[in-house]
This record gives structure tokens, C-alpha cells and sequence, in this order.
């Protein structure tokens, strides 16, 4: 009897081990979002989620409807707002599968922190989404646009915005981790890539959007918006942008180009790169020093330049460290004399080789940054010419 009394208290405590999931979601009971825009009207946001149709995604349906919908709502407060997309959406707005969080520039230039409030504390949420803003614009109008190429348009966004900061360089991708620790950093302000729609608008919200080469209107990323802490204070260029991710060390691959001594262009594709950013104090006053080592292959060539000479290849390595070095150093004046603030992580650089003059620094520290003197030293390789040495130019030369 002791046996099997011991038995059935194990069988019984095993139980509680093996019971359901107490807060499942079934799948047909939840709207996937995939995309969030937030935009101000008045003292209210308007939030609008761009959900996945699965029918249309899954390829079992005949593309009769459009691959994603649209739920819109304004609330005093973002949370509302989604919750009161209920009386429109037959599911609940589920947001752990978010790609893209677009912030229209009149929200971004008020501040953004209250915006970013419930993403980070709501637990259904991940992080690994970008934060972009509509420049000039309404983020709804981000969410309108079809694509092609890539059914959903968040994911297209996502993946867009991914390849053109490995590939291109002036764009950037931020998360919510980054952008969070870079609000409430003392020694950096934050930048986000910024988002527009080319093309008829109005066409690009419907399927014919879809079904002609081109297609008529489409959306791009152009441009960094630079921040005073959470609100936006001003753009950077395509140029401008590239400075920023040389600094940050955030270039993975990139395509510049130099002028020739007697005309034409040459084009350098980057295949590497590497910064350094280092601070030192000559009398408590701190000092910057960034080296920039980059490697590139020539990747097209429109003047008559001899390139089996070491001797060429030499001076257009040293016209790329030229030119490389001041748009840098244009943009670094930019930021000293037009907006004032700190945006490549100088400050960090001092606090983190300096930490007791920071503590006097960081109180002041975008005062101190418009006067700080700063270095730039870049070197570029050019280890590869392509599949020829020479252009055919040269065999044209008269």
C-alpha cells in the first residue's frame, strides 16, 4: 500500500509538469504585423500596421487580393491606438514578427522617445527590426506602397535597407537596441536612415503597382537623420552618410570613384575597411584621431591611365586617401559648426581611454566637441585590377 500511495504522489507531481502552454496563441487567432508606422495627429498618434495575408504569401491562392492589408487608429497613446484596431481587424495584432518601424519626420523633429516606449517594455516584441524615418512624409504612405520583387513590403524595406548598408555604405541600419543606447549615451546623439516614396503615389498603392516594368512608384532610403538626442534636428547627404559609417566603422563594401589626371573618372570598389578612433589629452583639452585603412579593386575605368605601372597605381591610391579624407573631414565640420552635436561617438572614444576627465567633459561635452581638433589619416590599397590590367581605352589612344 506504501508503494503504491508513493506512486500515485510522483504521478500526481509529474502532472503539474506536463500541463498546456497557459498563454498559447493560435495562429488563425492573431494578425501578423510586419511592418508599424507611427505618425502625430494632433495631441494623438496614428498607428498604422501593415499585416501579412497568409493565402496570398503561401502562394496558394491566385493573387486575387493584395499580399498584405492595412489597419489604421488613433489613440492618446500607441497602445490604445493598436488595441483599437480591434473594432476593424478580426484578429488581434500580433507584433513579434516586426521588420520595419517607421516614424514620420514631424513625430521625429517633437521627439521619439514616448514612440519607442512601448516596443521596448511590450514582451511580445523582438528588437531585431529597423527604426527608419519618413522623410518628408507620412510613415502611413511608407506602408501603402506594393512591391515587387518581394511580395511583402516591410520585408522588402528590411532586406533593402540591409543590403544597401553592405553594399552602398551612405545608409545605416539601426535596431532598437542601438537606438536606445544611443539616446541615453552622454557621449553620442543617434542617426536613422531616412525613407521616401518616389514615383505616383497613388498608383503605387494599388496592383498596378505591380504589373509594369518600371513600376510606378517605389520607395528608397536617402539620407541619415541626425538627432539632439530624441528629436530630429537636421539630414545628412549620400556623401555625408558615408563619412558616417567610415567613422563608425560600419562600411563593409562600397563604390567611390576618382578624377584622372588628364579627365575622365576612374571607379574603386571597396572590399574592406577598417577605422580606428582614438582619443588622447594635450592639456585637458581632448583630441581625435581616426586612420581609416581600406582596401579596393579597380572596377571600371574611363580615362587613359597605364595600370601596369606600380607607379599609377600609387598615385590613384593616394587621390582615393585624398578625397576620402575630405569628405570626411567636411562632414566632421558639419557637425562641429552647423549642428552642434556629436554623432560619431567622440565622446565614448574619451570616456572610454580617459575615464576621470570624462567626468568633468561630459557635463559640457557637446560644447567641447564643436572645438575639438580632429586628425584623419586614410590609406587605401589597391590589390586587384579586375580581369584586365589595362582598359581598352588605351588601345584607342590616337
Amino acid at each position: 500500500m506504501k508503494r503504491k500511495g508513493l506512486l500515485l504522489c510522483i504521478f500526481i507531481i509529474l502532472l503539474i509538469f506536463v500541463t498546456g502552454c497557459w498563454n498559447r496563441r493560435e495562429l488563425n487567432d492573431l494578425a501578423i504585423a510586419v511592418g508599424i508606422a507611427i505618425d502625430k495627429s494632433g495631441n494623438q498618434y496614428k498607428v498604422s500596421a501593415q499585416v501579412v495575408e497568409p493565402g496570398e504569401v503561401s502562394g496558394k491562392r491566385g493573387g486575387s487580393v493584395a499580399p498584405v492589408t492595412l489597419y489604421q487608429a488613433t489613440g492618446d497613446t500607441i497602445l490604445e491606438a493598436l488595441r483599437q484596431m480591434t473594432t476593424i481587424s478580426p484578429r488581434k495584432i500580433y507584433l513579434a514578427h516586426i521588420r520595419i518601424l517607421v516614424l514620420s519626420e514631424s513625430l521625429a523633429r517633437e521627439g521619439i522617445r514616448d514612440s519607442l516606449d512601448l516596443m521596448s517594455r511590450e514582451p511580445e516584441t523582438r528588437n531585431d527590426y529597423f527604426i527608419v524615418v519618413a522623410k518628408q512624409a507620412m510613415a502611413e504612405d511608407m506602408l501603402k506602397i506594393l512591391t515587387n520583387l518581394e511580395k511583402v513590403p516591410s520585408i522588402r524595406l528590411f532586406s533593402t535597407l540591409e543590403t544597401s548598408a553592405k553594399q552602398w555604405a551612405p545608409t545605416t541600419t539601426v535596431n532598437l537596441d542601438k537606438l536606445i543606447s544611443e539616446l541615453v549615451s552622454e557621449g553620442r546623439h543617434p542617426v536613422l536612415t531616412g525613407l521616401n516614396v518616389i514615383g505616383d503615389k497613388k498608383i503605387g498603392e494599388s496592383k498596378r503597382n505591380v504589373e509594369t516594368v518600371p513600376s510606378p512608384a517605389d520607395m528608397q532610403y536617402s539620407g541619415l537623420a541626425v538627432f539632439r538626442k530624441d528629436k530630429l534636428i537636421g539630414w545628412l547627404s549620400d556623401e555625408e552618410g558615408k563619412a558616417y559609417n567610415y567613422i563608425d566603422n560600419n562600411i563593409k563594401s562600397t563604390v567611390g570613384h576618382v578624377n584622372c589626371p588628364d579627365g575622365g573618372k576612374l571607379s574603386l570598389k571597396v572590399i574592406r575597411s577598417n577605422t580606428k578612433v582614438k582619443g588622447s589629452l594635450r592639456d585637458e583639452h581632448p583630441r581625435i584621431h581616426i586612420e581609416v585603412q581600406s582596401e579596393a579593386n579597380v572596377g571600371e575605368v574611363q580615362c587613359h591611365l597605364d595600370l601596369t605601372k606600380t607607379e599609377t597605381i600609387a598615385e590613384v591610391e593616394k587621390l582615393a586617401d585624398q578625397k576620402t579624407e575630405e569628405f570626411i573631414e567636411k562632414t566632421i565640420k558639419k557637425m562641429q559648426q552647423e549642428y552642434k552635436i556629436d554623432i560619431f561617438g567622440f565622446g565614448e572614444v574619451i570616456r572610454r581611454s580617459y575615464p576621470k576627465a570624462w567626468k568633468k567633459l561630459k557635463k559640457n561635452w557637446d560644447q567641447t566637441f564643436v572645438n575639438i581638433p580632429v586628425n584623419v589619416k586614410v590609406t587605401h590599397k589597391i590589390p586587384y585590377l579586375g580581369k584586365i590590367s589595362n582598359s581598352f581605352l588605351e588601345d584607342m589612344k590616337e
